[in-house]
């Protein structure tokens, strides 16, 4: 029976995962197509591995090979990666997890809510990473913030800076701030113009 049902619950989890949680939110095509491709890859030949008696050292080890391969390729930012090992083990639990019973199904299913909790508005995804270069060499703390937060439009969270270049005059910063929310300054400024 579940030689059957974890390969359809493959293919609703890896909906779910690509169709209503990463497309809606991150709008890359390019990647929704290698997720499902990955996924469905990696479920098919999980489950051929199953069949024979190839042990399950062997489907671990293309677990490992094809994320070297597709890591390599591009830069994917941290969410992406996420979601692109999600969905390898979501084809590898489809193919191997037969004799896991039930386990395999609940093992899927926290993977897709561990996901979306993950990637909401409440989780992680809230705030921004971004490299941002300031045409000016700022050495003061407080001054950096502002500026950043200038430059961003929100509140920054955290900094980092990358680079201080005094003599071309040029500030290198990676900043994290909250995507979508409002510096106070800017909201009085914007009700005052009205």
């Amino acid at each position: 029976m579940f030689n059957i049902l974890l390969p359809a619950a493959d293919v609703v989890a890896i909906a779910i995962l690509t169709l209503a949680l990463y497309f809606p939110r991150h709008r890359r095509s390019d990647l929704l197509l290698s997720y499902l491709a990955v996924n469905v890859g990696v479920l098919a030949v999980a489950t051929a591995l199953a069949a024979t008696s190839v042990n399950v050292g062997l489907g671990l080890g293309l677990f490992g090979v094809l994320a070297m391969i597709r890591l390599r390729s591009a830069e994917l930012d941290q969410h992406e990666i996420a979601y692109y090992f999600s969905a390898l083990a979501l084809g590898l639990i489809g193919g191997l997890g037969a004799a896991m019973g039930w386990t395999a199904l609940g093992l899927m299913a926290v993977i897709v809510v561990v996901m979306a909790l993950g990637d909401s508005k409440f989780g992680a995804s809230r705030f921004r990473n971004q490299q941002v270069v300031l045409d000016r060499a700022i050495a003061d703390p407080a001054a950096l913030r502002a500026a950043l937060e200038d430059a961003v439009g929100a509140p920054v969270a955290s900094y980092t800076v990358r680079k201080l270049d005094l003599v071309n005059d040029l500030t290198v910063v990676d900043a994290r701030f909250q995507a979508g929310a409002v510096r106070p300054s800017l909201e009085v400024a914007e009700m005052s113009a009205r």
